[in-house]
């Protein structure tokens, strides 16, 4: 079982990491981690090249994203908040995926054979609505063949209560992870 987590949390020990760490405390198999924050991936710059070739003109780590999303079985989203959707830097990483959109949509082709399940975490301070990030978050993971989605997850007032200690957050991480350990597709 191999999972892939996009982090888009700009604080490396914040609400965000804390959950994803509990999850993967609990998964089955490998994982690996984009950190949206830390890597060295630049947004979509819209040169068109993957509307006629496989592939993407900019060389950087999405390079090897890529084969990840190739390869994984399941793929979680974890983010803090900003004014109601994921964070930029997340949303930077995701317009890669303009790779997948093109292919399916301009040349025709499958760009993710593998079905995956795929979850949602969602951290914040509590004056927004989680609605928006959810529906982009699964917009990207459509692009991803990810289309068994579980239940969002969110702790939606850090500013209070630190999510580690949202008990309603910690049970929606456990249905996260017997999710991610199950070899069905609900």
């Amino acid at each position: 079982m191999k999972t892939l987590i996009f982090n888009g949390s700009p604080r490396e020990h914040g609400d965000t990491t804390a959950l994803t760490e509990k999850l993967i405390h609990g998964l089955n198999g490998e994982y690996h981690i984009v950190d949206a924050y830390r890597c060295n991936i630049s947004p979509c710059i819209d040169c068109r090249c993957c509307r006629k070739t496989d592939g993407c003109s900019i060389n950087d780590e999405m390079q090897e994203v890529y084969s990840y999303i190739q390869d994984c079985d399941n793929i979680l989203i974890a983010s803090p908040l900003y004014f109601s959707e994921l964070t930029g830097k997340l949303l930077d990483v995701g317009s890669r995926l303009q790779r997948c959109f093109c292919a399916a949509y301009y040349r025709g082709e499958i760009p993710v054979k593998k079905p995956k399940k795929g979850a949602v975490i969602l951290v914040g301070g509590g004056d927004g609505r989680i609605d928006k990030a959810f529906e982009t978050a699964c917009t990207l993971m459509h692009h991803m063949n990810c289309y068994d989605i579980c239940d969002v997850v969110y702790s939606h007032n850090t500013n209070a209560v630190p999510a580690v200690r949202d008990q309603q957050a910690l049970e929606g991480i456990g249905r996260i992870t017997e999710f991610f350990n199950s070899n069905e597709y609900t």
